[in-house]
């Protein structure tokens, strides 16, 4: 590891960090590293990439490309150079965050397995003669492989499928 941040070269609080799906590791100061894992980039923080988009480290300038992408900064990524492989390692992470499925509540705050989300409608729960009541709680939720729209979860004791579009995030 690094002495200092590949993108802000902070020295603080550093980290390594393996940017998907390659084996490429960089080192991030925790500032960028919680902003990267979280996906709420601070566009003021990330003035830094003006810098390290022009590393000699393929990282660096990976994680550069693949950054300004995220923020909607077409202009830099027209400017910048990347090796036949470091392009392609960048269109393959780019392409894999893109596919990557967020689950959402009717309100549109994301949903993690394990939360707790409470029933918005009455819902008719199919096979087991109950209505699931507004107002109920769900705990530890589980995400549906393959589609963002329906969350499992057991009401009355019964495991069933909901759809997100009548919970929300408690």
């Amino acid at each position: 590891m690094k002495d200092k941040c590949d993108l802000c070269a902070s020295e603080e609080s550093l980290v390594e960090y393996k940017i998907e799906p390659s084996d490429m590791v960089v080192t991030l100061c925790s500032n960028c590293n919680s902003q990267i894992v979280s996906g709420e980039l601070d566009e003021n923080h990330f003035n830094c990439l003006n810098d390290s988009m022009w590393s000699e480290d393929s990282g660096a300038k990976v994680l550069s490309y693949i950054l300004l992408n995220k923020l909607g900064r077409q202009d830099m990524v027209d400017m910048m150079y990347l090796e036949e492989d470091e392009q392609k390692i960048a269109e393959q992470a780019i392409e894999a965050e893109s596919n990557k499925l967020t689950y959402k509540d009717a309100n549109g705050v994301e949903l993690k397995a394990g939360d707790t989300v409470v029933i918005t409608k009455d819902l008719d729960v199919k096979g087991t003669g109950f209505t699931a009541k507004r107002g109920t709680a769900v705990r530890n939720i589980g995400l549906v492989p393959g589609d963002d729209k329906h969350i499992e979860g057991r009401v009355n004791g019964v495991k069933i499928h909901i759809l997100t579009q009548y919970l929300k995030k408690s």
